[in-house]
């Protein structure tokens, strides 16, 4: 198996957060090959305005593909090498606490939020209004924080552990960010902490309203379940039959899933309310094994 075999088969057997980290390397790789083109052509590298969201109302209206293609878009190496370390980082925390295709909504949900928060603060004050027509939005960034909002909102007191710094918790490193994105508005990247702050947004309300028993990120969930069923090729159905032994099997096998299942909930909910610290070690142990 070839190094392209390989990529290709762990896209398709890894997770929404291996895919996604895929793709937003994929894009980068493919754009920085087309820009070698361009510049040995000595043409200007145009396809960045036809990806990146445009601040300009009428630009948008042109390229509405944008409000989605920028959240996967990067063009600098140190831009694309930070966003990818915290998408992977805070995602293996995520996904602790909620599914991959809760993952998935709120990385789209979040890019969404942050492009809204970048157009309507570019139409809305007067301070841009002398860069309305040429600033664009690009990165993922404020799907990046949606995830650490969220995480930040659900398990306020997970720790981690920053270099140089030590041990911190969730919600003071959301806290501490969004008090840095703010006071950023004022300065020459004014677009991208705009971004950030819809991110994080979402990120709070997707748990706030998750805890009132409405999930944000269904319609989501509903689009990637119907695009993959389009794309899945169809497969014969097979007809088996079943003793009623194998049956009665299945039934004790469902009941010992669900009791387990109720001690990770209740694990889960522990964290959330005290932290990963005071789990027992049983319970880092079933943590452990539920992660693998």
């Amino acid at each position: 198996m070839n190094i392209v075999d390989e990529i290709k088969e762990s896209f398709r057997k890894g997770s929404v957060l291996t895919r996604l980290i895929y793709v937003n390397i994929g894009v980068f790789v493919l754009l920085r090959l087309i820009n070698v083109i361009f510049f040995l052509m000595n043409e200007n590298f145009g396809l960045i305005n036809w990806l990146a969201l445009p601040a300009s109302q009428e630009a948008l209206l042109q390229h509405p593909w944008t409000i989605f293609t920028y959240m996967f878009l990067h063009f600098d190496f140190l831009h694309i090498l930070f966003n990818i370390l915290w998408l992977y980082w805070m995602g293996k925390i995520f996904l602790i606490y909620f599914d991959e295709k809760k993952l998935l909504g709120v990385y789209i949900l979040g890019g969404l939020f942050g492009g809204i928060f970048f157009l309507l603060g570019y139409n809305l004050f007067p301070a841009f209004a002398n860069h309305l027509q040429f600033s664009r939005l690009l990165g993922a960034s404020a799907s990046v924080l949606a995830i650490i909002a969220a995480v930040a909102t659900y398990a306020p007191n997970h720790a981690i552990n920053l270099l140089f710094i030590g041990q911190v918790k969730m919600k003071h490193v959301a806290i501490f960010s969004i008090v840095i994105y703010t006071i950023g508005i004022a300065s020459s990247n004014a677009g991208g902490n705009l971004a950030h702050l819809g991110g994080a947004f979402l990120g709070f309300l997707f748990v706030y309203l998750l805890r009132k028993n409405h999930d944000l990120t269904s319609v989501i969930t509903l689009l990637s379940d119907k695009l993959q069923k389009l794309f899945k090729p169809k497969q014969r159905v097979k007809v088996s039959y079943r003793n009623q032994n194998s049956a009665n099997m299945d039934i004790e096998y469902n009941r010992k899933q669900n009791v387990k299942q109720e001690e990770i909930n209740r694990v889960l909910d522990k964290i959330s309310k005290s932290g990963y610290d005071s789990l027992t070690k049983e319970e880092k142990e079933l943590l452990f094994k539920m992660g693998k």
